[in-house]
C-alpha cells in the first residue's frame, strides 16, 4: 500500500502542491526519493530515519521509497521533510487515523525529530491558502506574522511527536505560536527614519520627493558632490504610506526567499545596493534563482547612488521590470517570476567631475566628456523616469524657515494615494496604472492636449514620457484634491520634467 500526504513546493512565490508518496516493502535496508529532488531533498534521508527511530518503529530489512509528484518539477529545499516522515509512519503504522487530503505538512527535521523552520515557509503557506488547503503544520517561528493570514489552520508545531499527537486528536500537547508585536512590529516609523524636518532648504526638491511618493513615480536626482542627493533619497521613504497587511506578506516573503530576516514589517523597503553589485545581485538569478535588489525593493524604493557608474548592462536589464513590475529569471532546470513593483530613486553628478554648474568650483570636463558620462545612461531609462531633478548646493548659515516634518508630508500624500484607490477601486497607483484606465477616469481637455502636443514638438518627447506627464500632473491634481486634471498641474509636470533637459541646453550653448 501506498501513502499520499500533500506539501508545497515553490516556483518564486508561485507555489504548488506536492504530492508524497511513500512505498515501504521488505528488500535490503535503504530509502530512496525520486521525483527530481536537489541535494538537499535528497539528504532528508538520514534526517527522516533518525526522526522515525524515535516513535520505535523498525525500518531493518525494509526498502523506503519516496515520490514527489509532479516528478517534472524539480524539487529543491528541506521544507519536505515533514511530510515525508508523517507518510513514512502512517505506512509503518505510527499514525493510525487518515489524514485529510487538505492537510499539508512543511518544515525541516533535525536529527532529535525537532520541527525547524526554512527559507520560504510563509510564502508555502499563502500559497497552501491558494490551492485550498485547509491545514497546514509548520515549525515555530517568531517572526512569522501568522496572524495576518485569514483563512487556513496553521498548526504550530515544535517536534514530530507533537504532529503525530494532534493528528491523533491529542491537542493538549500542541505547542501555541507566540508573536510579540511590539518586538516585530516599529508602531511609528519616524522614530527610525531621517526626517524632512531636519533637511534644510531643497523646496523644490521636497515638492518633487511628495510627488513621486503619491504616484509612485521615479525620479532622477543631478547635482554636483555634497549639494544633499544622498539625503533626499533616504528621507524619502519616510513619507511613503505604510504597508498594508497583503504588501507586507509579499514583502516578507521575498525577503525569506533571499535568506533575510525582515523585523520591520510595516515600514517600506529601502534598498541601497553599491555601484559595484553584480547584475545577478540587482536583477536576481543564480543556478537556484533568488531574488535580487529589484525584489526586495518591491513596495518600496531603490536607490542608486552614483546612478551613472552601473554598468550599462545592469541598469539597461532594469526595463522589464519598471514597465511591468515584476521580473522572469530563465534557468536551464527553471523559469520563476518575482514582483518587483518599486520606485526607483537615482542620483548621479552633473559630470565626471562633478562640478558642472557649480558656484563654487570651475568644471574641468569638456563637452564630449559631459556627453560621454550622461550618455552612461541610456535613452530608455531616461524615459523611464517620471522626473528630473536639478539639485544646487544650500547656504545652511542662511536663516531658514520653520521645515514640514516627514509626517505632515506622509499625511498628504496617504490622502492623494485614498483618491486614488476611490478612482480605480484596486490598490494602484497612479505610475502603475493602464494608461487607457487613467483615461476613462480622467480624460484631458482638448486644450491640455494641444498644449501638450505643442511642448513635446519642441521638446522631443516620445510617446512614453508624453504619458508619463499625464500621469504626473494626475498625481499632481491629486494632491490639490482636484477631481480632474487641471491645467497648472500639466504646467507643473512638463516643468518637473524639463529641468533636466534645459540644463543640457545649456550646457551645449556654453560649449
Amino acid at each position: 500500500m501506498t501513502v499520499k500526504v500533500s506539501s508545497i513546493g515553490l516556483r518564486g512565490l508561485e507555489g504548488y502542491r506536492v504530492q508524497v508518496e511513500v512505498r515501504i516493502s521488505q528488500d535490503t535496508e535503504s530509502m530512496v526519493i525520486v521525483g527530481l529532488p536537489d541535494a538537499s531533498v535528497k539528504e532528508s534521508r538520514e534526517r527522516v530515519l533518525a526522526s522515525i527511530a524515535h516513535f520505535d518503529l523498525d525500518v531493518t530489512d525494509k526498502k523506503v521509497v519516496v515520490n514527489l509528484s509532479p516528478s517534472d518539477q524539480k524539487k529543491n529545499g528541506s521544507l519536505f521533510d515533514l511530510a515525508i516522515a508523517i507518510a513514512a509512519l502512517k505506512e509503518l503504522g505510527g499514525v493510525k487515523r487518515e489524514i485529510p487530503l487538505e492537510t499539508a505538512f512543511i518544515g525541516a527535521l533535525s536529527l532529535d525529530g525537532t520541527v525547524m523552520s526554512g527559507e520560504g515557509i510563509l510564502p508555502a503557506i499563502i500559497a497552501a491558502k491558494g490551492l485550498g488547503i485547509k491545514r497546514v503544520y509548520l515549525p515555530y517561528d517568531s517572526v512569522l506574522p501568522l496572524h495576518m493570514i485569514q483563512g487556513i489552520e496553521c498548526v504550530v508545531v515544535n517536534h514530530i511527536e507533537e504532529v503525530v499527537q494532534h493528528l491523533e486528536g491529542q491537542e493538549s500537547l500542541l505547542s501555541q505560536p507566540h508573536f510579540s508585536s511590539k518586538e516585530h512590529l516599529t508602531p511609528d516609523s519616524d522614530t527610525r527614519q531621517k526626517n524632512f524636518r531636519h533637511v534644510i532648504g531643497h523646496e523644490q526638491a521636497k515638492r518633487a520627493l511628495e510627488i513621486a511618493a503619491a504616484g509612485e513615480h521615479n525620479l532622477l536626482m543631478s547635482g554636483p558632490p555634497g549639494c544633499g542627493k544622498s539625503l533626499l533619497a533616504e528621507t524619502f521613504p519616510s513619507i511613503l504610506p505604510k504597508l498594508t497587511n497583503q504588501a507586507q506578506l509579499e514583502v516578507i516573503s521575498l525577503y525569506q526567499l533571499a535568506g533575510e530576516k525582515r523585523n520591520q514589517y510595516q515600514t517600506v523597503p529601502f534598498r541601497h545596493p553599491h555601484h559595484s553589485a553584480s547584475a545577478v545581485s540587482i536583477i536576481g538569478g543564480g543556478s537556484n534563482p533568488r531574488p535580487g535588489e529589484i525584489s526586495m525593493a518591491h513596495r518600496g524604493v531603490l536607490f542608486l547612488d552614483e546612478i551613472a557608474e552601473f554598468s550599462k548592462k545592469t541598469l539597461d536589464m532594469l526595463r522589464q521590470p519598471l514597465e511591468t513590475g515584476e521580473v522572469t529569471i530563465s534557468r536551464v532546470h527553471s523559469t520563476v517570476t518575482y514582483p518587483s513593483s518599486f520606485i526607483l530613486v537615482g542620483a548621479m553628478n552633473p559630470c565626471s567631475c562633478g562640478y558642472l554648474g557649480s558656484r563654487h568650483h570651475y568644471c574641468t570636463c569638456s563637452h564630449k566628456q559631459i556627453q560621454a558620462y550622461r550618455n552612461r545612461l541610456s535613452g530608455p531609462i531616461y524615459d523611464r523616469m517620471d522626473i528630473l531633478l536639478s539639485l544646487k548646493s544650500v547656504n545652511v548659515n542662511q536663516p531658514q524657515e520653520q521645515q514640514e516634518s516627514s509626517l505632515e508630508i506622509r499625511k498628504r500624500v496617504e490622502s492623494a494615494r485614498q483618491r486614488q484607490f476611490d478612482r480605480y477601486q484596486v490598490e494602484v497607483s497612479n505610475a502603475k496604472v493602464p494608461f487607457e484606465t487613467m483615461m476613462e477616469t480622467s480624460p484631458l481637455s482638448m486644450e491640455q492636449k494641444k498644449t501638450l502636443t505643442n511642448v513635446s514638438a519642441k521638446q522631443n518627447w516620445s510617446n512614453r514620457v508624453q504619458i508619463k506627464i499625464i500621469k504626473l500632473a494626475r498625481t499632481i491634481s491629486d494632491l490639490a484634491g482636484e477631481e480632474r486634471i487641471a491645467d497648472h498641474a500639466i504646467w507643473e509636470a512638463m516643468t518637473l520634467r524639463r529641468w533636466g533637459q534645459n540644463k543640457q541646453q545649456v550646457i551645449a550653448r556654453e560649449t
